[in-house]
């Protein structure tokens, strides 16, 4: 791969290796513009893969299987000639759960994908599922995509091309998706209309709510993990925390100096990560609203009355590895970035012209990264966790800072389990 500029305090990170690549079919005719590959997903039990291609195509692959073909067939691949597409064969129970490669044209260009289970991701919050017009087992897979339009389609992932639902509300592009963690298959979309919107997918689609708040383009959105709050961000210097119980708005987090355009929690809910075009990832105690770790991408950062002139430096995507050790960050200086939550400087480096994407696989042990249609892979940083992130991981998925500051301990053990500035 070509070179890529490192500051002088990145010298001697190591590169992250490539695991693989998804090369998305050209032909001579294709045209560069609408190729772009804004979003790619992975199932949350780890099934399959999805991103967009651009021009209307979502491809989803079985996610083991491609693996396995970049170990046997080396790094690259070409998206169209991985396996044979077969749809999900429903009469026969012993190839009901074997996942098939699809393509689904969905009509328009996608800027948005998200799974969605009705298994929960953490058991301790189970909900009843009571389907309505469909009438589905517990362990349904469904994918969104959302259109340039401004419709979402919601499709069954197990054939690939059953089109289930096609939710038509909102006015404008519907630039993310995310659905709740806890398996009630509520989804919420985030548009350029300046809303967010709150479907249950379980009740036919039905939109339950509308989250007005923002005053220019919604960017991005993401659950907590219990899926109690929800983060928001867009074409403003405000990072939005909703209370999704209430549907009411908890706070708003205020310090990045241009627009916020990514936003993910930690797997224990205890911190949240943000990408703007300030050519920063701020890491935040979402529960008291201040920032405790600050990730730059330029050196020195700029100025306020600059952040938005770097323009070569702008933060496109960030996400949080399922070890709560890691976040990746994925910026316009052709680089993806590898951190820890405690380090100032990254722990490895990739190269990558025009990426716009990035998340971890289910099992945090590679990062996808999205670009021009094609998907690269890499693999993680892999470090055993000290006992006091361990100990901090398993008490903070369930009570908050607040809770813990007023737990009757003593104040070191209080320090122990918190994530100090």
């Amino acid at each position: 791969m070509a070179s890529f500029p490192l500051s002088v305090n990145e010298k001697l990170i190591a590169r992250s290796r490539t695991v693989g690549e998804l090369l998305a079919p050209t032909s001579p005719f294709d045209k560069k513009c609408g190729r772009e590959n804004w979003t790619v997903a992975f199932a949350p039990d780890g099934s399959y893969f999805a991103w967009s291609q651009g021009h209307r195509i979502v491809k989803l692959v079985p996610w083991s299987q491609c693996l396995n073909n970049f170990l046997l067939h080396g790094t690259k691949n070409v998206a169209n000639s991985t396996s044979t597409r077969l749809p999900r064969q429903n009469s026969d129970s012993g190839q009901k759960n074997k996942p098939y490669e699809h393509i689904i044209d969905c009509g328009d260009i996608v800027w948005s994908l998200a799974f969605g289970s009705s298994v929960p991701e953490k058991q301790s919050r189970c909900v009843n599922i009571e389907w309505h017009r469909f009438k589905f087992g517990q362990d349904q897979l469904l994918l969104a995509t959302g259109l340039n339009n401004g419709r979402i389609k919601i499709w069954d992932v197990y054939t690939g091309r059953k089109l289930l639902l096609n939710l038509m509300d909102h006015t404008e592009v519907v630039r993310d998706l995310t659905f709740a963690p806890d398996g009630s298959l509520i989804l919420v979309s985030a548009s350029r209309d300046k809303t967010l919107r709150v479907w249950d997918l379980k009740d036919d689609g039905n939109m339950m709510k509308v989250l007005r708040g923002h005053q220019n383009w919604v960017y991005g959105c993401a659950f907590s993990p219990d899926s109690s709050i929800l983060c928001s961000v867009g074409a403003s210097k405000a990072v939005f925390l909703w209370d999704m119980d209430k549907y009411s708005m908890i706070r708003k987090l205020e310090g990045h100096h241009n627009d916020v355009v990514a936003c993910e929690f930690s797997p224990d809910g205890a911190l949240l990560a943000t990408a703007s075009y300030d050519t920063r990832v701020y890491v935040w105690d979402p529960h008291i609203g201040v920032i405790l770790m600050e990730f730059g991408h330029l050196f020195p950062p700029p100025t306020p009355i600059f952040a938005g002139g770097a323009n070569d430096r702008w933060v496109r995507s960030v996400s949080f590895s399922h070890d709560g050790l890691h976040i990746a960050s994925l910026a316009d200086d052709k680089m993806v970035r590898f951190w820890r939550i405690d380090e100032e400087y990254p722990v490895q480096v990739a190269p990558l012209n025009n990426g716009l994407c990035c998340t971890f696989s289910t099992d945090g042990s590679v990062l996808a990264a999205g670009q021009d249609g094609s998907v690269y892979f890499w693999a993680t940083p892999r470090q055993v966790s000290s006992l006091q992130h361990l100990c901090r991981m398993a008490i903070r998925r369930v009570m908050p800072t607040s809770l813990v500051k007023n737990l009757p301990i003593p104040s070191k053990v209080v320090e122990f389990l918190c994530y100090q500035i």
